[in-house]
């Protein structure tokens, strides 16, 4: 993590630009494009200290150095001037290496404040790090400050909720990794950091080297194995700079339209994690046909694509909203369908809020497994309640943590289906157990003193598969089965005159005769805005005899209890 005064920085030079470049995404492009200004320009002094030459700021782009622009003997607009013109033509230097010049493309300065600039400069100027693994760390909570990542239903994936995918995924050293709309190579360096922790020596009373274990060529050939795609330039210049700082000196993140081109429609991955755009535009995407689903919902065909784009052995996490879950559109079945015959083997359900403050949107996490599901006769649903943080607008860390627990859940599921263990039954852990099916594996996330509860249920294929519908909610299975283990019988809704169902309809308003009466009108108005459950004792509103004669209203007796199936608002 980033020091203290790392991140001091950081909301300082954010702080200096929010009144000239309000929108966050802007703000974190400057604070980019400054950083890695800064990073080139060290680089060739320290290069020219130890004997060498500058390689970046030589020629006609010497005068572009980071030391003149920031020299103090500038004045506001000549360093305005001058900055402003560097960081356009830094795209031209064939001097710099085509990574770099990828990260200026299209680079401009939003304002024109010589002064909001010198200060925005002088703060950027003060920062030091030891190399780029340090200056990577900054970077990644210069991007946790993103929320939405665009207008297309992208948010930005919580750093607990990566961690914990990848975790239950373990990507190995040796295997290809792709995020298929990877915004901010989130996903990607988390893996990253999770195979050079696994191959890093443990050595009691020194510090070891991240990734020791690793061999020369090994290394060389895990930075090969990393692929990101995304649809926005914006995205893939953040996302190069992140993979950048964290060592990968050829990243292999492209701008590229998952969906509608079929031009890396070969390119399989042993690796798959996501969290895909969730919204379609007006009129849905135009796909090519090369998806077994049609469809034209973008969540629709982004799952789609990364059950198809797994190799036999491969594994994929994937972030969904619930209409994947539950949606009764015929492409939602299908979907459903083919994820349950061939691919998917858990569902991991995440509480309303995790996307809080940018968005209060109900999702889960498909994990997809080919082998594993070929060999499963059930489906695992674990219920996340709780994620570490409060499920409100600050997203407060709290002692509840539901993750750690999670992992063990869905590893020992795994490792029961590879020892042929699993029973011909739906088995649960009960509602609210301790969310252990077996013995716990070694490692995982989790931290001492965290609480956890979590609720796990063991589902057959074929008892989701009834009907046709290949609904994924786990709590539908969960009722199911408390059905037959009762004390009290269950009866249909209507069955023995336990309650009525009525409905009706609003007196004609336009009627004076039918209104201003004396019997009650009860409507949405007359309850409280913060209670579901509430007394009515008097309404805002009152129909007369004649009002209720002449239409479709109802008299309910004093002392009803009312549910109402549905309101119109």
């Amino acid at each position: 993590m980033p020091e203290i005064e790392t991140k001091r920085r950081i909301d300082t030079a954010r702080d200096i630009l929010v009144g000239k470049v309000p929108d966050p995404k802007s703000q974190v492009e400057q604070i980019t494009i400054a950083l890695i200004y800064t990073f080139m320009d060290d680089m060739d002094r320290e290069s020219v200290e130890m004997g060498g030459k500058a390689s970046f700021f030589t020629g006609q782009y010497k005068h572009y150095r980071w030391s003149a622009i920031v020299d103090p003997r500038l004045g506001g607009h000549e360093m305005l001037n001058l900055y402003a013109e560097a960081i356009v033509k830094l795209n031209q230097n064939d001097g710099i290496p085509l990574l770099f010049r990828n990260i200026f493309k299209n680079a401009y300065l939003p304002y024109r404040d010589p002064e909001t600039l010198k200060l925005f400069l002088r703060t950027i100027n003060e920062f030091v790090y030891d190399h780029s693994e340090n200056l990577g760390d900054a970077f990644e909570y210069l991007l946790s400050i993103l929320g939405s990542q665009g207008d297309a239903g992208q948010f930005r994936t919580p750093r607990n909720i990566i961690d914990f995918m990848v975790e239950v995924i373990d990507p190995q050293k040796n295997e290809t990794i792709i995020d298929p709309a990877c915004g901010t190579a989130g996903f990607l360096i988390s893996s990253y950091k999770h195979i050079m922790k696994a191959n890093t020596a443990k050595k009691q009373g020194e510090r070891s080297s991240p990734g020791d274990l690793l061999t020369t060529s090994e290394r060389k050939k895990l930075f090969s194995n990393f692929r990101g795609y995304d649809i926005s330039p914006d995205m893939v210049r953040l996302s190069l700079a992140n993979m950048y700082l964290h060592g990968f000196a050829q990243p292999k993140i492209v701008e590229y339209d998952t969906l509608t081109s079929d031009e890396r429609w070969n390119e399989y991955a042993d690796v798959i994690l996501a969290n895909p755009p969730f919204m379609s535009p007006k009129g849905g995407i135009k796909p090519h046909k090369r998806f077994s689903v049609q469809s034209s919902r973008s969540e629709v065909l982004f799952v789609d694509y990364i059950a198809e784009h797994l190799t036999p052995s491969g594994r994929a996490a994937v972030i969904v909203p619930e209409g994947i879950i539950f949606q009764s559109g015929t492409a939602y079945k299908q979907l459903r369908k083919m994820l349950v015959e061939k691919y998917l083997y858990a569902v991991a359900s995440l509480p309303a809020g995790v996307f809080n403050p940018y968005s209060g949107v109900k999702t889960s996490i498909l994990f997809l497994d080919p082998a594993l599901a070929r060999k499963s006769d059930s489906i695992l649903f674990v219920k996340i309640e709780n994620d570490g943080f409060s499920l409100g607008a600050q997203r407060r860390a709290i002692d509840k943590n539901d993750l750690p627990e999670a992992v063990w859940v869905i590893r020992d599921f795994r490792e029961k289906i590879n020892e042929e263990f699993l029973p011909r039954t739906t088995r649960t852990n009960g509602d609210r157990g301790t969310g252990k099916l077996a013995r716990r594996p070694q490692g995982g996330i989790r931290e001492q003193g965290m609480k956890a509860d979590v609720s796990s249920l063991i589902v057959l294929k074929e008892k989701i598969a009834e009907g046709g519908e290949y609904n994924l909610t786990g709590e539908r299975y969960r009722v199911a089965e408390r059905r037959g283990k009762q004390k009290w019988p269950m009866v249909k809704l209507g069955d023995k005159e336990l309650f009525s169902v009525e409905s009706g309809g609003t007196p004609d308003s336009k009627n004076k005769a039918y209104w201003n009466g004396s019997i009650h009108w009860a409507t949405l108005v007359d309850l409280p805005q913060d209670d579901y459950i509430s007394v009515i004792n008097d309404t805002q509103r009152k129909i007369t005899q004649e009002g209720l004669n002449n239409s479709s209203a109802k008299i309910i007796p004093s002392n009803s209890v009312i549910v109402s199936t549905r309101a119109t608002i």
